[in-house]
């Protein structure tokens, strides 16, 4: 049927991080059909990723519920659960995964909910790869024109559709259009978990921030930090910021932020970074914005993505006063333009998942990639997260028969921290060991 002004959408968001589940939560708000009631319900992904209380209390997203689940659990509640919209923001594995369960979980059913995935941010690596295992959606969404060209022309090239790439923006775009320095001028460092990856370009880049601050008193630098040690984000970081900054002499115009990106935005006058989508969030509200060249301009990075953006420059440019000016062009085609577009560009995805409610059935969901077409690839992804090659949960997978008692929550728990005690303090050490 429909949706109208007086019926709910019933909404499921199932993701892996913090990140994740703030682009998840946010785009089923976005594309919500217009006149529509949602009803959010969230599944967070048990792996070393799951975000912490404290991690989805800065993301600032509400549900209705929020639950941490595995991925036969999840795809035994999309069995009974009778929901209108899925959001997938997972990894690229993750998406394939749950697409050829749920494929499995819809078999012979003429209406199932509408699945939408993409990506939390700048796509600047393994573009090919990840976006074939989420290929299979109903809507693909990519976050700018750019990526929508792109999109399309790998699911072209490779003879898989590329009717479901959907050009949207970032959801979390948003804030009040920079007017002006701020008394003191505050020049905001926005780090990333896991770039740079070792310590001395780290180290080399917090040394920097500090010697910015001593240079220039009058102004205040921030820190802008992504998680607190222990934690986990979309991405591992075995050096945390907080830990290297330990035993230096540090100004008093420097200090560690944590929260809210959106909130530190509205007092930055600079916003400085390697590669992070707080460069977009910053660039969409017209903050000056650079993008550091100091390691050099690499894939690796990821601040190749933002050539010809006008925002690339290093901390000794920074030092001797320089400010960039950002392409017009470059920015138009990232989708994060102020100029009232953002507005709008949600609309054809809210289109396109409107007719598919209204239609009287929706197709089986259809992956390239099946047994026949990478049969030494897809059945590895699918065996971790304890499924057959058809999408039939194996035996012996984690709460395939009946939902986990107390005593398994509690075992649960314990190997999660252990897990992610190993992630992050053990395997760095024996890393590092090994280059000795």
């Amino acid at each position: 049927m429909p949706v109208s002004a007086t019926q709910t959408l019933r909404v499921a968001v199932l993701a892996d991080s913090d990140t994740r589940w703030k682009w998840g939560s946010l785009t089923a708000n976005r594309i919500a059909p217009a006149n529509s009631d949602i009803s959010l319900d969230g599944y967070l992904l048990r792996g070393r990723a799951t975000p912490t209380a404290r991690q989805l209390t800065e993301v600032g997203v509400t549900a209705d519920s929020l639950r941490e689940v595995t991925a036969v659990e999840f795809l035994r509640a999309m069995e009974t659960e009778s929901y209108d919209l899925l959001v997938l923001s997972l990894v690229g594995g993750g998406v394939q995964a749950m697409l050829h369960g749920l494929a499995r979980a819809w078999d012979g059913r003429a209406k199932r909910p509408v699945v939408v995935t993409g990506y939390v941010g700048v796509v600047y690596e393994k573009l090919a790869d990840g976006l074939l295992l989420r290929h299979g959606a109903d809507l693909v969404l990519a976050n700018s024109r750019q990526d929508a060209d792109r999109f399309r022309e790998v699911y072209d090239g490779v003879g898989a559709d590329s009717s479901a790439v959907t050009e949207v923006a970032l959801p979390f775009l948003g804030g009040d259009t920079y007017t002006g320095e701020h008394d003191p001028y505050t020049v905001v460092f926005a780090v990333q978990p896991s770039v740079p990856d070792n310590r001395r370009d780290r180290n080399y880049l917090l040394n920097r921030a500090i010697q910015h601050a001593r240079f220039h008193p009058n102004r205040e630098v921030l820190l802008k930090l992504r998680s607190k040690p222990g934690e986990h984000t979309t991405h591992i970081e075995e050096l945390p910021y907080q830990k290297l900054v330990q035993g230096k002499d540090l100004p008093a115009n420097f200090s560690l932020v944590y929260g809210h990106m959106g909130e530190v935005l509205d007092r930055t006058d600079l916003l400085v970074t390697i590669s992070s989508t707080a460069a977009l969030e910053s660039l969409h509200r017209r903050i000056p914005t650079v993008v550091l060249t100091d390691l050099g301009i690499r894939e690796g990075l990821g601040n190749h993505h933002f050539v010809g953006s006008g925002c690339l420059a290093s901390w000794e440019q920074l030092d001797a006063g320089y400010k960039p000016v950002p392409d017009a062009d470059w920015v138009a085609r990232q989708g994060v333009a102020a100029d009232g577009s953002y507005e709008t560009a949600f609309d054809v995805a809210r289109e396109r998942i409107a007719k598919l409610l209204a239609g009287p059935e929706m197709p089986a969901l259809n992956p390239y990639y099946t047994p026949d077409t990478a049969p030494g690839y897809l059945p590895g992804i699918l065996a971790r997260h304890h499924l057959g090659p058809d999408g039939t949960p194996l035996p012996g997978a984690p709460a395939a028969d009946k939902a986990p008692g107390p005593v398994r929550q509690i075992v649960r728990r314990a190997a999660r921290g252990a897990y992610r005690h190993g992630v992050q303090r053990v395997a760095p050490v024996i890393r590092r060991m090994g280059e000795l």
